[in-house]
C-alpha cells in the first residue's frame, strides 16, 4: 500500500514541474492532429487511430494522476476539435481510467514488451470491449451486441500491432526525455 501511495503522490508532485506541463500540452496538440490525420473509421462504432501514443507517452512521464487527467481533458479537447457522434462522459472516463491504468502500469518502471502487453491487454478487454460496448448500449439501446464479435476481433489484431509501436515509441521517448534532464 505504501508504494501505490507513494507512486500517486510522485505523480502528483509532477504537476508542479513547468517543463512536464510544457511537455503534456506538446502531446495534446500531437494528439489533436494525429486524431484528424491518422484515423481510420471502420464503422460507425469502431475506428482505428493512433492519436493515443501521446497519452501513453505522458502517462509513463508523468505517471497516472497526470495521465487521468490528461486522459479525460484530451478526450473533451479532442471532440471539440472533430465532434464524432454526441458526447458521453463514459467514453471521458475510459479515458481517464486508462490513464491511471498505463500509469500504474509504465509509471516510473522498466520499458518491457511484457509490462506493455499487458497493459494492452487490460485496455483492450476493460474499456474496449467491455466499457465501450456498455456505453455504446446505453446510449443507443439496441444492436450493440451485434458489434461486439467486430471489437473483440479488431482488439485481438490491435493487442501485437499496439504493443510493438508503444514499445518503440516509449523506448524513444525515453531516450530523449533523459537528454533533457
Amino acid at each position: 500500500m505504501n508504494k501505490l501511495k507513494k507512486l500517486y503522490m510522485d505523480s502528483i508532485m509532477e504537476f508542479k514541474v513547468t517543463k512536464n506541463l510544457t511537455i503534456c500540452g506538446l502531446m495534446a496538440a500531437l494528439a489533436i492532429v494525429l486524431n484528424f490525420a491518422a484515423t481510420i473509421q471502420l464503422g460507425p462504432n469502431l475506428r482505428i487511430g493512433f492519436s493515443g501514443i501521446p497519452n501513453r507517452i505522458v502517462e509513463f512521464l508523468f505517471g497516472p494522476v497526470i495521465g487521468c487527467f490528461f486522459g479525460g481533458a484530451l478526450d473533451i479537447l479532442k471532440f471539440i476539435a472533430k465532434p464524432t457522434g454526441m458526447f458521453f462522459f463514459g467514453f471521458t472516463f475510459n479515458a481517464m481510467l486508462a490513464g491511471v491504468i498505463y500509469g500504474f502500469i509504465l509509471y516510473r518502471k522498466p520499458i518491457s514488451i511484457k509490462r506493455i502487453l499487458v497493459a494492452e491487454i487490460l485496455i483492450k478487454v476493460i474499456i474496449n470491449c467491455c466499457l465501450n460496448t456498455l456505453w455504446l448500449y446505453v446510449l443507443s439501446g439496441n444492436g450493440v451486441l451485434a458489434d461486439l464479435p467486430l471489437r473483440i476481433g479488431k482488439n485481438i489484431v490491435m493487442i501485437p500491432i499496439d504493443t510493438i509501436i508503444l514499445f518503440f515509441s516509449l523506448t524513444l521517448v525515453n531516450q530523449i526525455y533523459k537528454r533533457l534532464r
